[in-house]
């Protein structure tokens, strides 16, 4: 009988043996506590054993690798003979910006598992305690230096041990969420200053990688501080990082390992130095960068952002020919309120088809792997070539060569309606395609964070631009109060409607010149034939018209004329412009003042910073009106001129008329889809402060001398 109660009380000793936590100690900033998965541990078997940290709000501790500044948790184990404590596993950190500095830690609740073994010897009935010396550094702005001695008593027991069901799951989670090799590949390379890190695999595919971030186990491996730019790939992505001190060394690394987080998963990366995957070009916009300004932006602000950017590119430069087309649009139908309305609403449907087609494509191309940014239709000689010509046929037809969508006679008030549905939808496409390349306030940042989120994101991104560029003209379409204060129509629109066809005489010499400048003095030559061959058909569907309305035959006229006009686009958009010549180097212009400047390169700005000068970066176009309009108002004035040569600012010129991969990096890296940027960098280095888009004399005089003295 006393050996059954003692097998007994035995048992009831086992089952109630949990695992004995000391009370949890108080650091000052935190709790910590050693925590189980087991409630008891088999001789020879492994347990895993948690250092527990709950962190006041506002403050953390870091991970392995703890960024810019801080230090790792540390544990040392004080184990019973035979016992043995192996590493932690780190959960995947997350960032945790600090003034310039970015750090890698936790922040709330962080648990680090451990695996604890026990020796083949250990008796079972026992209870062993493990003790712990945790030190940790617990940083806000300020940080402290704290630690705990901590001890876990844990009963050694035969066979299978039973989870702790208070700490368990919480374990378990922690170590199937840790990173872990994923059959990843990645190689780096070396791209002028910049770090490519190509990482490809099954996991990455199809998955969401606006959030990709890298962190690093050497400390030295990158510049923490610096963005890292995502390029998607079909089968993976290429993140653009700045090399840290390790790479400034002699004997540069070979090799580098890290974690990738993705969304919520994260994995082990270990990377070694090779060339890059077909199609990765290192060369990818920015993921949310701290402090940068379109890092900050959610979907709603930056929508909101497209809007006020689309309204207000209706007031750029480079929006002005298409003016021309609205206007006589809305003229023409103002006391018609139906057919204005309708007018109206075609114009919407217009713009926002054709900025969701170019985002489209836009998207697919980046996600192939190219280093393409807003405004990139404008960097092929042969649209550029279409354009031009297409914008010679539309100041035709104002000008009364030919005519479309009606004869001279007229037809039905149905078919009539139907094809100026047609030409406000066709006015839509055609000011978005012209209009988008340049970008107005509000714009930029939005457009630079849609580059880097998620298709969908992006698509209501541009969505939201759309409605903002077309809402002006589509609501003076439902206001009949404004229709009502234009003249009716009559004799005089004849005469507007040629008056108008100048601006876009002007646009397609705009975009000649942008032509020659893409493809070289060898490309004037070859549009201004195509243009010849397009006029003279284009008066000859004249002739034919004007025929068919005194009731003569037309098919002569009009079949060559067709014929003409299609030899005319052909020659225009086929792609035969050769290699582009010299880098473009175009001069303020028309000027009042030379200000000399240099061809941009990361090497020169940096050349320049290391001198203790000022620098101005112009970020350009000759595509971009507003651009053009900026260096003719306020970059050519003599008091410019006199500033740049007062604080031996640097002047240099970062062209993007055509396709430049380092320029769109950098654009990227500052939050911006296309131009124009303006950075001016103080004589004492740092970053760049971005000037407004569209800039006058005095702020460029004022940001010279700021510069000089910081």
């Amino acid at each position: 009988m006393m050996r059954l109660l003692a097998k007994l009380l035995a048992a009831f000793t086992l089952v109630w043996a949990l695992p004995a936590v000391a009370q949890p100690v108080d650091t000052g900033h935190l709790v910590a506590e050693l925590v189980a998965r087991d409630q008891s541990i088999a001789p020879g078997a492994t347990t895993y054993v948690a250092l527990r940290q709950k962190i006041d709000k506002g403050w953390h501790t870091y991970w392995r690798n703890s960024g810019d500044s801080g230090e790792a948790t540390r544990i040392a184990w004080s184990l019973p003979s035979g016992w043995t404590a192996g590493e932690i596993v780190w959960p995947a950190p997350t960032r945790q910006p600090t003034g310039p500095l970015m750090n890698y830690g936790y922040k709330d609740e962080v648990l680090l598992p451990v695996p604890i073994t026990a020796p083949a010897t250990a008796k079972p009935g026992e209870t062993v305690t493990l003790k712990a010396q945790a030190t940790f550094l617990v940083c806000e702005e300020i940080c402290v230096p704290e630690d705990a001695e901590l001890t876990l008593s844990l009963p050694v027991a035969e066979g299978l041990a039973e989870p702790n069901p208070e700490w368990s799951g919480l374990i378990a989670k922690t170590l199937a969420n840790a990173p872990a090799p994923a059959g990843l590949n990645a190689v780096f390379a070396k791209q002028g200053p910049m770090l490519a890190l190509a990482i490809t695999g099954e996991a990455l595919k199809g998955a969401d990688l606006s959030d990709a971030y890298f962190f690093p186990f050497d400390s030295t491996a990158i510049d923490h501080a610096k963005p890292q730019g995502i390029e998607r790939g079909p089968d993976g992505l290429t993140l653009t990082l700045t090399p840290g001190y390790a790479f400034q060394q002699p004997q540069t690394p070979t090799a580098m390992a890290g974690v990738l987080t993705v969304g919520d998963k994260s994995y082990e990366v270990s990377a070694a130095e090779g060339a890059l995957p077909a199609g990765a070009s290192g060369l990818g916009p920015p993921a949310k960068a701290s402090g940068g300004a379109s890092g900050s932006l959610g979907l709603p602000l930056a929508a909101a952002f497209a809007f006020l950017g689309g309204l207000i590119l209706n007031l750029m430069p480079c929006v002005f020919p298409i003016l021309a087309m609205k206007a006589a649009s809305l003229a023409g139908h103002a006391h018609e309120r139906k057919a204005a309305q309708g007018q109206g609403l075609a114009f919407l449907v217009g713009v926002l088809a054709t900025f969701l087609a170019l985002a489209l494509v836009l998207i697919a191309v980046r996600a192939g792997g190219a280093a393409v940014g807003w405004g990139f239709q404008l960097q092929s000689p042969p649209v550029v070539a279409g354009l031009a010509l297409l914008m010679l046929a539309v100041a035709l037809n104002l000008s009364g060569v030919f005519e479309v969508g009606s004869s001279l006679q007229g037809v039905g008030t149905g078919l009539a309606g139907k094809r100026g549905l047609a030409g406000a939808f066709f006015t839509g496409a055609l000011a978005v395609v012209v209009a988008a390349p340049c970008t107005a306030p509000f714009m930029a940042p939005a457009l630079g964070w849609a580059l880097t989120q998620s298709a969908p994101a992006a698509l209501t991104v541009f969505l939201a631009l759309g409605l903002g560029f077309a809402a002006p003209f589509a609501l003076a379409a439902f206001t009949p109060g404004l229709l009502a204060r234009l003249p009716k129509p009559g004799p005089w629109m004849d005469g507007f409607k040629k008056l108008l066809a100048f601006p876009m005489y002007g646009a397609a010499a705009w975009l000649v010149w942008v032509l020659t400048l893409q493809a070289g003095d060898t490309a004037l030559a070859r549009i201004f034939m195509a243009a010849i061959v397009l006029a003279l058909g284009a008066w000859l569907l004249g002739v034919a018209q004007r025929r068919h309305a005194s009731g003569a035959s037309v098919v002569a006229p009009a079949a060559v004329g067709g014929v003409l006009a299609l030899a005319a686009a052909l020659a225009a958009v086929w792609p035969n412009y050769g290699e582009p010549g010299a880098a473009v180097a175009s001069s303020g212009g028309g000027g009042k003042a030379d200000v000399p400047y240099e061809a941009y390169s990361p090497e020169k700005l940096a050349a320049a910073q290391a001198a203790g000068k000022p620098v101005f970066v112009n970020f350009t176009a000759a595509w971009c009106v507003t651009c053009q309009v900026n260096e003719r108002v306020a970059l050519t004035s003599q008091a410019v001129a006199d500033a740049f040569k007062d604080t031996g600012a640097v002047y240099l010129k970062a062209d993007w008329t055509r396709k430049d991969a380092a320029i769109e990096a950098e654009l990227a890296k500052h939050g911006r889809a296309g131009v124009p940027l303006y950075l001016v960098y103080g004589a004492k280095g740092g970053e760049g402060v971005i000037l407004p888009q569209i800039l006058t004399e005095g702020l460029v005089v004022r940001a010279l001398k700021d510069a000089q003295g910081r």
